[in-house]
């Protein structure tokens, strides 16, 4: 069980709530600094004096009084009205992630929520209960209301349950939920309640944190599938030595040619063109440590800015239990969220247009003196040839999704929310953008392993020659013309599940 103090969450932990069903709990410390926030709340709740969110209105409403024996209701249709999200719901996974990061939120003590109220929270999410969440309507401002308002109305006993049965999610009773054991029932929701389950960047950011892992990953299999290039195109070991990068140290560059000059050395590929008396590779090859280092650069900010957020107070107003004082803030802005979320979209496309450039020469026969598009009897046989187009596609179709989507800001609530982030559609376009990434890679290594086969009976690396098993084991070799689109998929599975750098038996960084 990971227990939640509201500092300390990793980003590989959130992984093993989200994908392995880790169990999360509540530490002492943080079930101490939840109870003294309330007390602030409620004795605030108390008295006349305006407290926004807890006896006034919201948004453009906060000036609103409400009376006392309006409060609950007051929190209630908070929940109801901001539930106007649209489009698909987010997956499972994703669901997890928001749920885990907003009960982390909620830990730091700055909300003013109820102990039984986020052990409700807890619990939903360990039993796996998992709402509906439509993954359209947050503009990353008063953080992600729309999401997170349909996530918290299932405590209350309201919305929509995903069911992930045997043909996909569907959708259970939220009543049939409640009564099933075991059994809940729907919380009642105190003064500022409401607003501190959906105020906050939970959504984006847990969108972000799972685009963010499977980008790492991917850089991981880019690194493996250079590798399975470069010796297929009979490239040269040298650009990937130690003291060429030590004298350019960024630390992407550096792991990236360690990685590829591991999983190359004792090639005998490499060995048999010792020789040749080739000086130079294209930059495609020779440049694929700068380029893919870059990328991993880039992705170590964005790793930073998640685990800051994910650990962050994200509330207004905060309560601060010390003095007792609550304060109206601007932390539920998704800027930093945004920022991280266009720099991955971005970040991700030379790992892509280089693989896709690699992937060109190992189809052209006057670039790789192997046989036109990796296929025996060209002409009746096609070969990779349309492979080649659809990584060229997708490529391209990366170049748009890397579009920043923070720059821009439509002003909501009657313009008290004036300046917005878009940190949701950035961070959907960062997922989006990644999962694209994977085809193109996987593409690559469909056509290095094929042009290795052609290489016969010279072997590569002991590792490159083990992940060339793997492939093999799901891919068989293209002996005539059959859909590559299966083939495709296979290897993307390879790359998401981690089996690909398994493989490489740990070489790969």
């Amino acid at each position: 069980m990971i227990l939640l103090d509201g500092s300390s969450l990793t980003l590989e932990q959130l992984i093993d709530i989200a994908d392995r069903g880790e169990r999360i709990g509540l530490s002492d410390a943080a079930r101490r600094r939840v109870q003294a926030s309330r007390d602030v709340v409620e004795r605030r709740a108390r008295n006349d004096e305006p407290a926004y969110g807890i006896n006034t209105g919201f948004g453009s409403f906060a000036d609103v009084k409400i009376a006392p024996e309006a409060l609950e209701t007051l929190q209630l249709n908070l929940l109801r009205s901001h539930a106007a999200g649209v489009g698909d719901p987010l997956p499972v996974r994703t669901v997890r992630a928001m749920m885990a990061l907003r009960a982390n939120v909620l830990a730091k003590g700055f909300s003013g929520i109820s102990l039984p109220t986020l052990d409700a929270l807890i619990a939903m999410l360990n039993d796996g209960v998992h709402p509906r969440v439509p993954s359209r309507g947050s503009v990353g401002a008063s953080g992600d209301l729309a999401p997170l308002a349909h996530l918290a109305l299932v405590l209350v006993g309201e919305g929509e349950v995903l069911d992930a049965g045997s043909e996909g999610p569907g959708l259970r009773d939220v009543g049939r939920v409640l009564s099933d054991p075991p059994r809940r029932t729907p919380i009642r929701l105190g003064p500022k309640e409401g607003l501190a389950l959906i105020n906050g960047t939970q959504a984006s950011t847990a969108v972000l944190a799972l685009a963010l892992a499977g980008a790492e990953q991917l850089a991981r299999a880019a690194d493996i599938a250079a590798a399975l290039s470069i010796d297929a195109l009979r490239g040269s070991i040298h650009p990937f030595e130690a003291r060429i990068h030590d004298a350019r140290p960024f630390r992407g560059q550096r792991t990236s040619a360690a990685n590829i000059d591991a999983l190359m050395r004792g090639s005998g590929i490499n060995k048999s063109h010792e020789f040749c008396g080739r000086v130079q590779d294209a930059y495609s090859m020779r440049c694929a440590a700068q380029v893919h280092g870059a990328t991993r650069e880039a992705l170590r900010f964005v790793r930073d800015t998640v685990v800051v957020e994910a650990n962050a107070a994200t509330d207004n107003p905060m309560v601060f239990a010390d003095s007792g004082d609550i304060v109206s803030g601007g932390n539920f802005h998704g800027a930093p969220i945004a920022i991280a979320a266009d720099l991955l979209a971005s970040a991700i496309v030379p790992l892509a247009t280089i693989s896709e450039r690699r992937t060109d020469r190992l189809v052209d026969p006057t670039l790789s003196d192997l046989p036109a598009f990796l296929t025996r009897e060209g002409g009746v046989n096609s070969g990779f040839m349309m492979a080649q187009v659809t990584a060229a596609a997708v490529a391209s179709e990366l170049k748009s999704l890397a579009h920043p989507a923070g720059v821009d800001t439509i002003p909501t609530s009657a313009n008290k929310e004036d300046h917005v982030s878009m940190s949701m559609t950035a961070a959907l376009k960062a997922d989006t953008s990644v999962r694209r990434a994977r085809e193109v890679v996987a593409i690559e290594i469909l056509c290095a392993c094929q042009a290795m086969d052609f290489l016969a009976p010279l072997t590569s690396s002991p590792v490159l020659e083990h992940v060339r098993a793997l492939v093999r084991s799901r891919v068989p070799m293209l002996e005539s013309d059959r859909p590559p689109a299966p083939d495709i998929v296979a290897i993307t599975e390879l790359i998401a599940s981690n089996a690909l750098e398994d493989a490489a038996g740990g070489l790969v960084k």
